[in-house]
Formats: C-alpha cells, structure tokens, sequence
C-alpha cells in the first residue's frame, strides 16, 4: 500500500530563527551537554566536555548538538547526513527539484542569479516531507530523525505537522518503547540513547505545540517517558535520556494548561521530579525544579501540594536538601527556581504557616549573600519569600536585606 504524503498545510517556515520551545538533539559533537540559557528558557545542548546548567523561568527546551555522541557511528541515528545513501539522496532530489524548477520559470540571465528565499523555502519543505516518508523505512529512519531534528528550528508549525502527518507518532512511539529492553539491566548504549533522544526531540516540539499539547496528554504519551526518570544508572546514556525525558514534560507544563498539570498530578509525576532533584545531577535537577515550580504555579498543583501534609513536606525536604547542597556547589538558577517555589507555597495559609518553622535557616543567614548581590531578582524574590513567611525582614542577614 503507497504510504500518504504527510500534510504540510499548517507547517510555515521561518528562516533565520528560532523557536524557543523546539528541542534540538543531534549526533554531531561532543558526548557531553551543556545547557544553557536565555532570558526566559532553559535549553540543552551539546558541544563541550563539561555539562553546565542554566534553566530559565517559564520554558524548558533540549536543543543543540547531540546528547550521547560516543559511539555513534554505531546507529543510523547518529551517521552524518554525508555518510548516509538516504541522506544524500534526499537532499539532492530536493536541490534538484528546486534547481528544475527555478530555471523553468526564469528567464535567461548570464551570469545566473542567485537562488530565491522562495527557492529555498520550498527546498526545505519538499527535504522536510521526504523525511517524514523516510521515516516509514527501517531501513532510512535513524538518518531521517536526526536530520529532522536538525530542522525542527526552522519550521515554525514543526510540532502540528508531526502530529498531523501519517503514521509519524506511531513511529517516534515505536522508538521510545524499543528502548525499554536495555534499561534493566543497564545496557543502553551511547548510540541507542542518541537515536532514542532524537525521537524524544521530535515529541517535544509535539509537546510544545498549543494545537497538539493537549492531543499529546490524551493520547497517554507522557506515560510511556515515565520508566526512564525511574532509572537509577548514573552512566551518561541514561542521564541524557532522563534529561531529553524533562525537556518533553517541560514543554507540557511551559503552557500553563490545567488541563495538562492534572493530568501529571493524576499519573504521580511529583514523586518522579522529587526523586530527580535528589538524585539527578546538576542539569536534571534544575529542570525538574523547574516542573515542580510550573506545578505549583497553577491552582491545582498547589493545592495537591498543600492539602496534604506529608505531600507539603516531603516537598520541603527536598528543597531543603537542595539548599543545603548549593551552599557548597552553587547554582543561581536552580537556587532562584528553589526560592520561587518556596514562594508559591507560601501564598497558600496552610503552607505559609508551615513554612514558619520548615524555611531552611540557610536562606537568610547570608551563606547566598554573594549570590544575591549578583542577581538582584533572586534577591527581590527571597525577600518577598521572608515577608510571606515571616512579616518582617529582620531575620535576613546581610546583603539579603539591602
């Protein structure tokens, strides 16, 4: 049976920018991912031996280069687009399509003129849609997702086309369920957690998509990420595959769906995030608190949080472990994740007064003074924290109270 050609009506593409809620994860670069951040997203990328953390305030991304690029010359997934027969043929039946039609609808000009944005805009959709039919092939489909990943920041619908084209979720479902056999025991590889991480990609930008974020929850998508944030290998394949996993949830909660947080309160993604923040590293931490800030934002997660007590505090243990441990290994955007949090909490009566007694005494005894002075919106926010809590700034040592 001839496979549909998937619908492009709805995909519009931009040239020169850059969605800041579509993850990126390609094969191509170091094994290691740093992320970065702007102003108001935390993304990760790959590209250097050391990962850094920054998460922003209101929308966590996994873009860049590749998260697991140690051994993979092992999986089509991680192949160059020049090494790859399907990677080559695609690109240049679309340039040359392009250039066919470009030279029948022009005049004769000597010398030749350059191409058009309009010629290059159609080469990038007609590339776009032979690898949404690639995807369909076994055979073609790890060269197809990378290549699709690389291109998901150009196209401004990328998420609605994906879930609108025929048979794609299927296929990215297909290959998350296929990693499930090398979790326990641990013997995912490096190129494995690359090709699973492309798809994952790809589900973001789904995630993301205010047309389709909802469609994903209905459809139980999340579910199926849940088993690897409950991994306990510390090895760089699973910390990549746990991470890509938050930049998905991350993408549903950045929409501020009540919708979406029940649904994630319903299928206990709270204890998942808890444990991440106690036990992922640096990264995973900080964009799980991000989740669990997101949460608590909306009215059903705080009060899922604060109706209970031993919900409120085993929330406040974590945080307060994760205070404790910043005082020797600081990070100023996990630290100003943590604080907003504390906020929140503190706009319910029942969690302000708990938090009288439960407020982690490290936060206003100046350890985070050098930290303050530096950003002077986590200092605006800690003292709105010590006002909530306490009414007064007088326990808040320091620079906190200058």
């Amino acid at each position: 049976m001839a496979s549909r050609k998937p619908n492009s009506s709805s995909m519009t593409l931009v040239k020169g920018s850059a969605s800041p809620s579509s993850p990126v994860v390609s094969s191509a670069g170091s094994s290691s991912p740093v992320v970065s951040v702007g102003s108001s997203s935390p993304v990760v990328s790959a590209g250097s031996s050391s990962p850094v953390v920054s998460v922003g305030s209101s929308s966590p991304v996994v873009s860049g280069d590749s998260p697991a690029s140690a051994g993979s010359g092992d999986s089509p997934a991680s192949a160059g687009s020049g090494n790859s027969p399907a990677s080559a043929g695609s690109v240049g039946s679309a340039a040359s399509a392009t250039s066919v039609g470009s030279s029948a609808s022009a005049s004769v000009v000597d010398p030749p003129v350059s191409p058009t944005a309009a010629d290059d805009s159609a080469c990038e959709m007609q590339l776009a849609m032979k690898l949404l039919v690639d995807l369909q092939d076994a055979d073609l489909r790890g060269n197809a997702l990378l290549e699709l990943c690389k291109m998901r920041e150009k196209f401004q619908d990328f998420g609605l086309l994906l879930w609108q084209s025929f048979g794609t979720m299927a296929i990215l479902l297909q290959e998350v369920i296929g990693i499930y056999p090398y979790l326990s025991p641990p013997t995912l590889t490096s190129a494995q957690s690359n090709r699973a991480c492309n798809a994952l990609a790809l589900l973001q930008c789904v995630a993301s998509h205010p047309c389709t974020r909802r469609s994903f929850v209905k459809a139980h998508f999340p579910l199926y990420l849940y088993s690897f944030l409950t991994t306990n290998c510390k090895l760089r394949p699973f910390e990549y595959l746990r991470l890509t996993c938050l930049g998905v949830l991350g993408a549903l909660v950045k929409g501020d769906d009540t919708a979406v947080i029940r649904f994630l309160l319903d299928t206990e993604i709270m204890p998942l995030c808890l444990r991440l923040m106690e036990n992922g590293n640096e990264m995973t931490k900080t964009v799980a608190a991000y989740i669990l800030l997101k949460i608590l934002q909306d009215g059903e997660g705080l009060g899922y949080v604060c109706v209970a007590a031993d919900r409120f505090y085993a929330v406040c243990r974590v945080l307060r472990s994760l205070v404790v441990g910043l005082a020797e290994k600081p990070s100023p955007l996990l630290l100003k994740h943590i604080i907003k949090c504390y906020i929140r909490m503190s706009e319910d009566p029942r969690g302000r007064i708990a938090l009288r007694d439960s407020l982690p005494e490290i936060l206003m005894d100046g350890t985070f003074n050098s930290l303050l002075n530096e950003d002077r919106m986590m200092k605006r926010c800690l003292r709105q924290l010590i006002l909530n809590v306490h009414g007064s700034l007088a326990c808040l040592q320091g620079g906190g109270t200058s």
